[in-house]
């Protein structure tokens, strides 16, 4: 095993680890670990990360109800639409663009820089959400439903997440809150079982038939992902996960800033 891969595989341990003390945000690392430390296609990159980031949810949101805090009718009425967005973009959308999409002279803009500098794009909010200190607000009255916006959000978060491969936490939390009427706390809950069912169906019904997946190298990927979860969960007993979490948001930023470096200074 190569050093790269060594260094790789640490890192998904520390995404897991992340996971696991600050509740979320690790898993949007698993897209340039894969780019640029095992060389993996765009395509297969963000396809690994939605079964990784499914995964690593799914154990986050399970341990979240058993505490009693997942709302499942809501990730339901949630969870449905986001589906069908991701799968039918994973399913046709990503396979049938072209390696380049438009030409302006002689610069060509590629799916690469399309995908990527889309994820890049939609780090710098999901750091901001990480910065930003959560209001535990009282909500009142019964949980409703605005099934009209629902379905619009639902929609293009699960497009957003099928071309990105990460889960948009920062997307459907307030989602939850706003057009739910649910409290954060639940809302934070039953968005990690929303992303889990939504990248992992989105990974299974689209990619699983388009693609073909190393199982071996994903499989080992993800146990040390979720081998980190476990870790940084007894981990939280001892350390502050709220200031971990500011620090992970800075360097969210520096990530983002990497990737357009890279996609659109160094590759060119």
């Amino acid at each position: 095993m190569e050093v790269v891969e060594i260094l790789g595989y640490a890192c998904a341990l520390i995404i897991g680890i992340s996971l696991g003390l600050i509740g979320g945000g690790g898993s949007i690392l698993a897209v340039p670990v894969l780019a640029y430390l095992f060389s993996v296609n765009e395509k297969l990159a963000t396809a690994y990360s939605l079964f990784i980031v499914g995964a690593s949810a799914l154990v986050g949101g399970l341990k979240q109800h058993f505490k009693g805090l997942v709302d499942w009718r809501t990730a339901v009425v949630f969870g449905m639409p986001a589906i069908i967005g991701v799968s039918v973009v994973r399913h046709y959308v990503v396979p049938a663009l072209p390696d380049v999409l438009f030409n302006i002279g002689n610069f060509e803009f590629t799916r690469r820089m399309a995908m990527f500098g889309l994820f890049a794009a939609l780090m710098f909010p999901a750091a901001f959400s990480m910065l930003k200190t959560r209001k535990e607000k009282k909500i009142e009255g019964d949980v409703r439903y605005n099934y009209p916006l629902i379905l619009i959000e639902g929609l293009l978060v699960g497009a957003v997440t099928g071309l990105i491969g990460a889960g948009g936490g920062f997307l459907i939390i307030p989602a939850l809150v706003i057009l739910a009427n649910v409290e954060m706390k639940v809302a934070v809950a039953t968005s990690l079982i929303i992303i889990a069912f939504k990248s992992l169906l989105g990974f299974f019904l689209g990619d699983a038939f388009t693609m073909s997946i190393d199982w071996k190298f994903l499989a080992v990927f993800t146990s040390f992902s979720l081998v980190g979860i476990f870790i940084g969960s007894y981990l939280g007993n001892f350390i502050n996960g709220k200031k971990l979490k500011k620090g992970f948001g800075y360097f969210i930023f520096v990530m983002a800033i990497f990737i357009f470096y890279m996609e659109f200074v160094v590759n060119q």
